[in-house]
């Protein structure tokens, strides 16, 4: 699928990897909607950008919200084309700490946001994307969701973290194979250490030691290069139904 002139809805738009994909999209010629529940930061962007990316504010958890964003899709560009989910919280919490057990309204939170909100967004956008007019290939459609290499080297203290992406990893075949009759392909990324807001808070120390662990290249994943995977996947129709790992040859440790 060309991106020029296709429609696209990023949720978690308005910072980090989401930020950086709807630049990257706006940038190969797409309509953009950002979906987040950051008003602020996501105006900022649609007003820096232009007349082809908008903002609306969305809680990927909210059946109404995120129908309201697919719609705002459907009803300004007349279709949706393209949804990447990039939409995500994370703690750090172990499931006993000084014989307190992990509080469990914020593993469901975590949970309810990662995986809950992307399988939102994602059938939802299904469902517009499968009364699109094909292509010559017969797609109509194709949605990236965004895992972590959590998902399968999760470390401690990365409990609800890990499960909430392996979960957003174990839905990608899935996904695939039933929404392939609709001509509707599923990708998942699962990105290493990425230099986003999330780890901006970290101390330079913290930061160069999470960096050195990457094998090559030795340091922090810059946005854009999930937004390059992003446009690749997009239009290279055979990738479907796997999870890719964009991590330097990273192994996490237990710590």
């Amino acid at each position: 699928m060309r991106i020029k002139g296709k429609v696209a809805i990023v949720t978690g738009g308005a910072s980090g990897l989401g930020e950086a994909t709807v630049r990257f999209l706006h940038s190969a010629g797409a309509k953009v909607i950002i979906a987040d529940t950051n008003r602020t930061a996501g105006d900022d962007l649609s007003l820096a950008l232009g007349s082809r990316v908008s903002f609306i504010e969305t809680d990927v958890t909210s059946d109404r919200s995120m129908q309201s964003a697919v719609k705002r899709a459907r009803k300004v560009h007349k279709a949706l084309h393209i949804l990447v989910n990039c939409a995500g919280v994370a703690i750090a919490k172990k499931i006993i700490s000084k014989e307190i057990p992990h509080d469990l309204c914020k593993f469901r939170q975590v949970i309810d946001v990662n995986l809950v909100g992307t399988f939102n967004a994602l059938r939802l956008g299904a469902e517009a994307m499968a009364n699109n007019v094909s292509n010559h290939e017969g797609e109509r459609g194709v949605i990236i969701n965004t895992s972590s290499v959590s998902a399968f080297e999760g470390q401690i203290g990365q409990a609800a973290y890990a499960a909430s992406k392996a979960g957003v990893a174990g839905l990608t075949l899935p996904a695939s194979r039933e929404l392939a009759r609709h001509g509707i392909r599923v990708i998942t990324i699962a990105p290493g250490i990425f230099d986003t807001p999330l780890m901006a808070g970290l101390p330079e120390k913290a930061r160069d030691s999470l960096a050195q662990q990457v094998p090559f290249p030795s340091r922090l994943g810059r946005p854009e290069e999930f937004a390059l995977l992003v446009g690749h996947i997009i239009e290279n129709v055979m990738l479907n139904g796997e999870n890719v790992r964009l991590d330097g040859a990273l192994r996490m440790a237990s710590r």
